[in-house]
């Protein structure tokens, strides 16, 4: 497999990976609680030294998981204001480097980032996550300095197989009083222990209740296409590869910075069930918690932004993968954005 990397320039070949199959281990994590489904760096260090990789589950039987983790890092600045890449990498090594990690607000030769040197996180995050595959989704890609390109979006890096991809830009109705940018999804089919999963990653514009509500019924109407696809797959045309019939399964997880909070009406919409009475998406904090309030996702390490804590960072997930969510944490303990992760895992 070619792992690509990007840099100021363009696209570049950064590192070949020979496997010719993969090996898929999970790692078993046990979760320490505070009280608000939150768990610290330091819990995760405890958990793998008292088992790691091979953690005895019920009769010491290896219990195998899939961690997904989703971060807005901020373009790798801190609560503190400093943009530390190194750090950013640091804390998502500490978390036991997941199989698929999903970010937000990576930034790739951008000048004038508040705290930033215009550093190609790209790059960095491909070099130190070499047994990843990574998927670049900028939503924003301007002119930028020397002849080069400016980019800022989504990264997913998956060290699970990866199937079709899918770049989608997200509708943005025009306004006039309010400030905003670009936004977009990735969406990748990713084959998982049990089988093929469309793994989505996003960041919902911040200002504009317009454009985030027009953003919630897209990846709404995403999901009803990939259910529609998956019951009426179609042909093959002979002799065209680019024709050729791809999985695309109807079972999905959609994680991101949506930029609104629980109980809101884009949360609420988000979840609503379809015309036919049917779940496209699952809050996957409330699957596995139930009633108990989300815990805050932003707030936490006095960061400029926000002056509260509250939770605007979810996983949404399809009904049919409900029974395989085995965790759904906060990770409360790293200032390293302005953010904090969530950290998901499923039982293979």
């Amino acid at each position: 497999m070619v792992m690509m990397g990007m840099t100021c320039m363009g696209l570049v070949i950064v590192r070949m990976l020979v496997p010719a199959m993969f090996a898929v281990a999970g790692v078993m994590m046990t979760m320490l609680h505070d009280g608000r489904g939150s768990v610290t760096l330091a819990d995760y260090e405890a958990s793998r030294g008292r088992g790691g990789m091979h953690a005895g589950g019920v009769g010491n039987q290896a219990r195998k998981m899939t961690r997904i983790v989703s971060w807005n890092i901020q373009w790798c600045r801190g609560a503190d204001g400093e943009v530390r890449p190194a750090r950013t990498i640091d804390a998502l090594r500490e978390m036991g480097t997941p199989e698929l990690i999903c970010l937000q607000e990576v930034a790739q030769c951008f000048p004038g980032l508040p705290g930033g040197a215009a550093e190609d996180e790209v790059a960095l995050l491909c070099e130190a996550f070499p047994d990843h595959l990574a998927i670049w989704g900028p939503a924003v890609d301007v002119p930028g300095e020397d002849g080069g390109r400016a980019r800022f979006g989504n990264l997913l890096l998956s060290r699970l197989p990866v199937g079709q991809v899918f770049h989608r830009l997200l509708p943005a109705p025009a306004e006039i009083a309010l400030p905003s940018m670009q936004r977009a999804c990735i969406e990748a089919v990713v084959t998982l222990p049990w089988g093929a999963v469309r793994i989505m990653t996003t960041h919902l514009e911040y200002y504009s209740a317009r454009q985030r509500s027009a953003q919630v019924a897209a990846l709404r109407g995403v999901q009803a296409e990939a259910c529609e696809i998956a019951r009426n797959p179609a042909p093959t045309k002979e002799g065209n590869p680019a024709f050729a019939a791809r999985p695309r399964p109807a079972s999905a997880l959609v994680c991101g910075d949506f930029n609104c909070e629980p109980g809101s009406d884009d949360h609420a919409a988000m979840v609503a069930p379809d015309e036919t009475g049917a779940r496209l998406w699952q809050d996957a904090w409330s699957v596995f918690h139930g009633s108990r309030p989300h815990a805050p996702s932003v707030g936490l390490h006095g960061a400029e932004w926000p002056k509260r804590a509250y939770c605007c960072d979810f996983a949404f997930l399809t009904v049919d993968m409900a029974s395989r969510l085995s965790g759904v944490e906060i990770v409360e303990a790293t200032a390293a954005s302005d953010h904090q992760p969530l950290l998901l895992t499923l039982d293979d």
